[in-house]
Formats: C-alpha cells, sequence, structure tokens
C-alpha cells in the first residue's frame, strides 16, 4: 500500500481495514491492478479502471454517516439489494455502487462482483 493510499484514509481511518481486506482479497484471486488515488477517490485497474472506492463526502439521506463506497462497471445491470445506486453512463456500460460498513460485507460476493468488472475491463 503506497503512502498516498493510507493518505486517503486520514479523514476516515476506521474505513483503511476494509480497504485493505478488499486489496488483499484481489490479490489472492490473482488480479493484477495499480491503485490510482486522487482527491476524491482511488480508481483500481488493469489496463482500464474497473473500480474504483471512494468516503463520504457528503451526506445522504438513508445512507450511514461512514462507509466505503465501492462502484464498479459491468456489460449490463446487475440486480442485488446490496447494489444502492446502478447507473448506465453509456449504452452497455453500467456503473454499480455498494456501501461497506463492515468487515463481513467483503464476502464472496463483492469479489465475484469485482473480479467480472476486472475481466470486464480488459475487453473494452
Amino acid at each position: 500500500m503506497t503512502q498516498d493510499e493510507l493518505l486517503f484514509f486520514d479523514r476516515h481511518p476506521q474505513m483503511l481495514p476494509l480497504y485493505q481486506m478488499m486489496g488483499e482479497k484481489l490479490e489472492e484471486r490473482g488480479l493484477e491492478y495499480s491503485a490510482k488515488v486522487s482527491k476524491t477517490q482511488i480508481s483500481l485497474r488493469n489496463r482500464y479502471v474497473f473500480a474504483a472506492v471512494s468516503l463520504p463526502w457528503r451526506r445522504v439521506k438513508g445512507w450511514p454517516e461512514e462507509y466505503l463506497l465501492v462502484s464498479f462497471g459491468l456489460s449490463y445491470r446487475k440486480e442485488d439489494p446490496r447494489i444502492m445506486v446502478a447507473t448506465e453512463p453509456y449504452p452497455n456500460r453500467w456503473t454499480h455502487h455498494v456501501l461497506l460498513t463492515r468487515p463481513e460485507e467483503v464476502d464472496g460476493t463483492l469479489m465475484e462482483w469485482l473480479e467480472e468488472a476486472y475481466r470486464f475491463s480488459m475487453v473494452k
């Protein structure tokens, strides 16, 4: 983990373990990627961005105060109660947003979605 990644979590250090756990599980699956830190998000990329994580920057009604927002792209809209928002910014390019608040939410289902997004980004 880079210094920039650590600094990204300065305002919400309690979310760092979720990010670290997600990274470890991606590596366990053999997914090679790099992390690009910007002011509002960390982009996870292989050839292209396949996922991003961000922290709360404003209150959203009905959402918890503290969370790690994981966003990933697929060619279709995935339906699941854990997906808070799904948008289609381009035809056949769906962006899905999942809120993480607890370590047990970094589970096999989320990792399957991220692996699918990883594979999808390789063939864009």
